[in-house]
C-alpha cells in the first residue's frame, strides 16, 4: 500500500556525498573495481549526501537543487546548491545551521525563494537575491509553511500554512492544560497569498479545508489546488478546485480515489494530475482535464501500463514523464493528444527531474553502485553527470547486482536482483538473505541499498525480489495481492529463495529474511509460516492488521486492499502474523521507531509479546523520537549494526 512505499528508503541511499566546487570530467555510472577497497560499515553511509528537487532557472542556464549533508545528530541538514551551465561550476548557496529546501525561482530569474527553519522551529519563506546578499525572511508566521509558488507576475507568493494557535490555546499549552480533541482541534494547511510589496499575507481558503497542493494559473487570477473539505475522513477525499483571487472556489474534479502531482499546461488550458484508474491503491496514470473542469481524460492508460512518476510540461505543450519499468525508470514524451515517444535508456537511473525552457532535462541519477548525483540530458539525448558529491564511496567497492527473472508457483515471472560477494567462486553455497521492499505498492530499484551492501560485504548472497504487488510491471501485477497479503507475494519470496538453493548459490541451512514496513510485515509473516529461515529482521512491521487499521495514519490504502475490519474482519485476521505466532521458531530481531505514525509501535509490541510467549529467541529494539524511517545518525548506525550482528549470530554458525 502506498503509505508504506517510502519506508524502503530506510535501506536505500537516496543520498549523495563529498564537496565539490567545480565540475570533474564525466564518467560512466560506476562499475566496481577489483583492487583493494575499504571495508563498508554503517558509519560509511552517514557520510553520503542526498540530491533532490532540481529546478531550472527561467532562462534554463542554472539549476538550483537541494543537497542533504552527512548525517549528524538528530536531523539531516539540507542546503540549496547551484549548477551554472555556462561555467560548469557547482557551488553551495545556503549555509545556515538549519535546513533550506524547496527552491523556486522568481519569474524573472533574479530571486530564489525557499523554505527554511533557520529563524526558529517553524519553517518560513526566505528570498535570496541572486545578484548577491543574504536571504531574508518574508513570512514570520507562528506555523510552518509547507509549500510555495510565485505568482506569474512575481509580485506575490502563494503558500500553504495552518492557522497559528490562539493566545488562549498557547496559554493552555504553557499551563499543561493541553487536552486535544482529535480531528476537531487539528489545524489544516490553508492557502495564503503574500503581497511582497506590502509584506502582507491573508488566507483565501476556509479553515475547515485541507489544502495539499497549489499551482497558479498563467493569468494570475486564480490558483488551482488539490484539497478536501473533509480532512478528518479516512477515505480518499481530495478533489481539484479553482480558488479565485476575487473570492470563491469552483470544483474542477470531484474526489475519486487517490490523486497527486497537480500541474498546469503552459497555455493554461489543461490541468494534469496523476490518479488511479479506478479507486486505488495508488495514482498510476497521467490524466488531463480542462482548466474549467469537465470530464477527465486518461492520457497514458491506453499506451503505458506502468505507473507514472515525475512529469513536467514542456514549453511546446508536450509532457515529459518518467515511468517505472521494473528496477529502472525510463523517460517518455507525450503530446496532449496521447502520442508517445520513448527515449533511450540513460546511463544512470533517473529520479526527480525538471525541464528547461529549451528542452534540456536536469535529473537526479543513480545506480546500485553509484549514489545520486545531478545529471543533465541535452536536446540531442546525451546525458552527463555534473556533480561529484559522492566520489568518496568509490573507495568502498560496492557490489553491482545481477538482474534476472524466475518463475513463481503459478508461472508468473518475478524480476529480482542478486548480490554475490566479491570473488565468489560460483561453486560455494552461501548464507543467503532475502530482503522485501516496502509498500506493498513499491519496488526495489537500481539504487544503492544499504542493508544489502553491508551484508554482501560480509559474505552473504542478498536477494531482492519485486514480488506481485510491486509497481513497474503493470496494473494487473500491482493488484495481484489485493486481499492476499502473505499469499501469492509470500510464495513469490519462497520461489526466489528456492531458485537460489536449486542453483547451488544459497545454503538451505543458512537462510534469512528481512525488511522494513511491508518488508517487515513479510519477515513477520515468514517466521509464522515456515521454518526455512534461521534468522529474521522485522523493521516497523505489521503483526495485527485489525489493530493496525484502527491506529495507523491514512487507512484508506488498507481499505482498498481489504475493505474494513468492521465488515470483513476475517480478511484482516487471516493475513495477520499474530494469528499464527504459535508456529514461530525463527530467531527474530524487531526494530521500531517509538513515534512511528504509519506502523505504530503497538504492532511490534504485539509481535514481541507473542514470540516471548512461545520461547522464540527475540530482541525488540525501540528508537525514541523516531518516525517510520529512522532519522538520527546514532540510531541508523545502531539499527544497521544490530541487523548485521543478528544475521551473523544465527547464519554464520549454522550448518
Amino acid at each position: 500500500m502506498q503509505k508504506h512505499v517510502a519506508a524502503w528508503m530506510v535501506f536505500t541511499v537516496m543520498v549523495a556525498g563529498s564537496l565539490c566546487a567545480q565540475e570533474k570530467p564525466a564518467r560512466p555510472a560506476a562499475t566496481p573495481a577489483t583492487d583493494q577497497k575499504k571495508t563498508l560499515s554503517p558509519e560509511t553511509f552517514l557520510e553520503l549526501r542526498s540530491v533532490q528537487d532540481p529546478q531550472f532557472s527561467p532562462d534554463g542556464l542554472r539549476v538550483a537543487f537541494v543537497v542533504g549533508e552527512p548525517r549528524k545528530g538528530e536531523k539531516r541538514i539540507r542546503h540549496i546548491w547551484l549548477y551554472d551551465r555556462k561555467t560548469a561550476a557547482v557551488r553551495q548557496l545556503t549555509f545556515s545551521e538549519k535546513s533550506e529546501i524547496w527552491p523556486r525561482w522568481s519569474p524573472d530569474g533574479k530571486k530564489l525563494a525557499f523554505l527554511s527553519n533557520r529563524g526558529g522551529e517553524e519553517q518560513q519563506i526566505y528570498i535570496l537575491n541572486m545578484s548577491g546578499g543574504e536571504a531574508a525572511p518574508v513570512t514570520r508566521d507562528k506555523t510552518s509553511v509547507s509549500a510555495l509558488a510565485w505568482s506569474p507576475d512575481g509580485q506575490s507568493i502563494a503558500y500553504l500554512a495552518p492557522d497559528p494557535k490562539s493566545e488562549v490555546e498557547q496559554k493552555k499549552i504553557k499551563d499543561k492544560d493541553d487536552a486535544r480533541v482529535v480531528d476537531k482541534d487539528d489545524k489544516q494547511p490553508r492557502l495564503r497569498i503574500l503581497d511582497l510589496a506590502k509584506n502582507e499575507a491573508h488566507a483565501v481558503t476556509p479553515a475547515t479545508w485541507k489544502i495539499e497542493d497549489l499551482k497558479w494559473m498563467p493569468d494570475g487570477q486564480s490558483i488551482v489546488v488539490q484539497a478536501t473539505n473533509k480532512p478528518a475522513s479516512d477515505l480518499f477525499t481530495d478533489g481539484l478546485y479553482s480558488v479565485w483571487l476575487r473570492g470563491g472556489m469552483d470544483e474542477l474534479r470531484a474526489p475519486h480515489g487517490p490523486i497527486n502531482d497537480l500541474k498546469i499546461s503552459p497555455d493554461g488550458k489543461l490541468l494534469s494530475f496523476a490518479a488511479a484508474r479506478d479507486d486505488g491503491p495508488t495514482p498510476h496514470d497521467l490524466w488531463l482535464i480542462g482548466s474549467e473542469g469537465g470530464v477527465a481524460r486518461n492520457l497514458t492508460g491506453a499506451s503505458l501500463d506502468r505507473p507514472v512518476g515525475n512529469y513536467h510540461w514542456a514549453k511546446d505543450g508536450s509532457l515529459a514523464l518518467e515511468f517505472a519499468e521494473g528496477f529502472r525508470n525510463k523517460f517518455a514524451v507525450y503530446s496532449r493528444t496521447g502520442e508517445r515517444e520513448d527515449w533511450p535508456d540513460l546511463p544512470a537511473n533517473p529520479g526527480e527531474f525538471d525541464v528547461s525552457p529549451t528542452g534540456e532535462i536536469g535529473f537526479v541519477g543513480q545506480t546500485s553502485v553509484a549514489p545520486p548525483e545531478l545529471w543533465l540530458r541535452d536536446t540531442a539525448g546525451e546525458a552527463r553527470q555534473v556533480t561529484h558529491l559522492n566520489d568518496s564511496l568509490e573507495t568502498y567497492g560496492l557490489i553491482a547486482p545481477e538482474f534476472y527473472k524466475y518463475k513463481s508457483f503459478d508461472g508468473v515471472e518475478i524480476e529480482a536482483a542478486l548480490l554475490k560477494p566479491a570473488g565468489y567462486d560460483g561453486k560455494s553455497k552461501l548464507p543467503a538473505i532475502v530482503l522485501v521492499h516496502g509498500g506493498p505498492t513499491g519496488n526495489w530499484r537500481d539504487a544503492v541499498e544499504i542493508w544489502g551492501q553491508l551484508l554482501v560485504a560480509r559474505g552473504y548472497a542478498v536477494l531482492y525480489p519485486n514480488v506481485r504487488g510491486s509497481v513497474g510491471y503493470g496494473e494487473k501485477f500491482m493488484e495481484m495481492n489485493r486481499a492476499d497479503w502473505g499469499g501469492g507475494d509470500f510464495k513469490d519470496v519462497m520461489a526466489g529463495v528456492g531458485d537460489l538453493v536449486t542453483r547451488g548459490i544459497a545454503d538451505p541451512k543458512r537462510l534469512g529474511i528481512g525488511g522494513w514496513s511491508y518488508g517487515g510485515y513479510m519477515a513477520e509473516w515468514a517466521v509464522t509460516q515456515t521454518d526455512h529461515f534461521k534468522a529474521a529482521v522485522a523493521g516497523a512491521g505489521m503483526a495485527n492488521l485489525i489493530s493496525e487499521f484502527g491506529t495507523e495514519n491514512h487507512s484508506a490504502p488498507d481499505e482498498w486492499f481489504f475493505g474494513t475490519p468492521y465488515e470483513h474482519p476475517e480478511r484482516f485476521l487471516n493475513s495477520s502474523p499474530f494469528l499464527y505466532i504459535k508456529n514461530a521458531k525463527t530467531p527474530t530481531l524487531i526494530l521500531e521507531g517509538e513515534a512511528d505514525p504509519i506502523d505504530p509501535l503497538g504492532q511490534s509490541q504485539e509481535l514481541y509479546r507473542g514470540l516471548k510467549r512461545y520461547g522464540v529467541a527475540t530482541d525488540f529494539v525501540v528508537y525514541p523520537r523516531e518516525p517510520h524511517g529512522l532519522e538520527e545518525a546514532a540510531h541508523r548506525v545502531d539499527m544497521q549494526t544490530r541487523m548485521v550482528a543478528w544475521f551473523d549470530k544465527y547464519l554464520k554458525s549454522a550448518r
